[in-house]
């Protein structure tokens, strides 16, 4: 069965940041620092789905999706990152789970998705190599409650994205701007997938799967300079995590100056490569790279890419490049690569309700289909794609850009909470019923 679904994340969604013995997460922390997020928004509320979950399971069911990406709240169920349990935490995805089983809705349930608790943060974050065994114990904790409902577990969701935005560049949670030595912190948290992996499985877990998310890397012209740069961001932002899960080693890491991959012991490597059930790829955009023109402390330098329309946050359309990305993948890696699910895809739109309250986002109506049939295409090229999952049911709290930029498949009235499906929404219901597979 192709699964046809919405994502979310726990952080951007849930609000209730202090409800029912919660602790604090960095982005609890990092949101409330002035200057840190657009408009100072935080996600204390977000979408209230804590509360209000029900009504988004049923806006789910009638929508006609088989399956649901969600992420758990570290801080949620261990609110010191370690140690005590809050039973309260697991009561809340216990609910949430048994509501999308009873309607035929698959969970599908991701264990990180960038809300460490800060009490980890503390003590060094994903730059402490204990961070990787405390993920694992958090694993087992809830597939321990959950794992007889939730066939699919996904470990990490877009490390590359926690690494650099949070730790490199300092414009997410955590906010620390280590540039290149913020590199340890790619190596724990595929370690503690591969501990998590091995957690999850102990306790009956069907599927595990990790999500990257990928670009397809496009030099901005044929020179030697250019190619070699274009190869060195393929390296840092798609083989940096990609070939130790799949291949047990790290890619040549000499573009940037580094002889052998920071912080990796003995055996490590044997860890992060579990076998895999599946891929995540979570695709937005291809990147267009060329030689740094003036000396960075980087191999590259982003060329832009033009010619094509955009989103809300400016990201190019560009829908042949998942299609690019996803043969890419299979050229690549061949037998060693697992099956895909695309466990993200979407875009921004303004989405502003007319006089009569609809909201007729046509431009993202036209980015789905477009995207769906690349899918589809690289299907028929011999990827074994078995999900699609569409970012994201609801508007919600977009990380730095706070609620500036809208996602959804729903509409969020942040002051009051009305949800109102869009006309994506009924096109989406209208495709997944209409085929079975994209």
């Amino acid at each position: 069965m192709f699964l046809w679904g919405t994502a979310t994340a726990s952080y951007q969604i849930e609000g209730a940041v202090a409800d029912d013995g919660r602790g604090l997460s960095i982005w609890d922390t990092f949101a409330h620092e002035p200057g840190k997020v657009k408009d100072g928004h935080t996600g204390d509320m977000a979408c209230d789905h804590y509360h209000r979950w029900s009504e988004d399971v049923m806006l789910m069911a009638a929508l006609g999706v088989n399956s649901y990406r969600f992420s758990i709240s570290w801080p949620r169920i261990l609110p010191a990152g370690r140690g005590e349990v809050n039973q309260a935490g697991l009561d809340f995805y216990d609910r949430l789970v048994d509501g999308l089983c009873a309607q035929g809705i698959v969970p599908a349930a991701t264990l990180f998705h960038w809300d460490l608790p800060q009490a980890l943060e503390d003590e060094g974050g994903w730059l402490a190599r204990d961070t990787a065994s405390r993920l694992a114990d958090y694993a087992g904790v809830v597939a321990a409650r959950l794992a007889d409902r939730v066939p699919i577990w996904i470990t990490l969701n877009e490390p590359f994205v926690h690494m650099v935005f949070g730790y490199a560049l300092g414009t997410h949670a955590p906010g620390r701007m280590l540039f290149l030595d913020a590199l340890p912190v790619a190596h724990h948290q595929l370690l503690g997938h591969g501990l998590a992996a091995q957690a999850l499985r102990a306790h009956g877990a069907e599927r595990v799967l990790v999500t990257n998310n990928l670009t397809p890397v496009r030099p901005a012209s044929s020179s030697a300079d250019d190619l070699r740069a274009a190869d060195a961001y393929d390296i840092l932002h798609n083989r940096l995590f990609n070939d130790p899960v799949l291949l047990g080693r790290y890619p040549d890491l000499s573009a940037f100056g580094v002889d052998a991959m920071p912080a990796v012991r003995d055996g490590d490597l044997a860890v992060i490569a579990q076998p895999l059930d599946g891929l995540g790829v979570n695709y937005y955009n291809p990147t267009r790279i060329r030689a740094p023109g003036e000396p960075t402390g980087l191999p590259f330098d982003d060329a832009g890419i033009t010619g094509y329309p955009t989103t809300a946050f400016g990201w190019p359309v560009v829908p042949d490049g998942l299609r690019e990305l996803l043969t890419g993948l299979k050229a690549r890696y061949g037998d060693a690569l697992p099956p895909v699910y695309v466990t993200e895809n979407g875009c921004s739109q303004p989405d502003t309700p007319g006089p009569d309250g609809v909201i007729d986002d046509q431009d993202r109506i036209a980015f789905l289909d477009a995207h769906i049939q690349a899918v589809g295409a690289a299907m028929s090229e011999g990827v074994d794609v078995r999900g699609y999952y569409v970012w994201s049911l609801l508007d919600n709290f977009e990380w730095a850009e706070g609620y500036t930029q809208r996602f959804g498949l729903v509409h969020v009235d942040f002051p009051t909470q009305t949800r109102t499906p869009k006309a994506s929404y009924h096109w989406f219901k209208n495709r997944i019923t209409s085929s079975s597979t994209p």
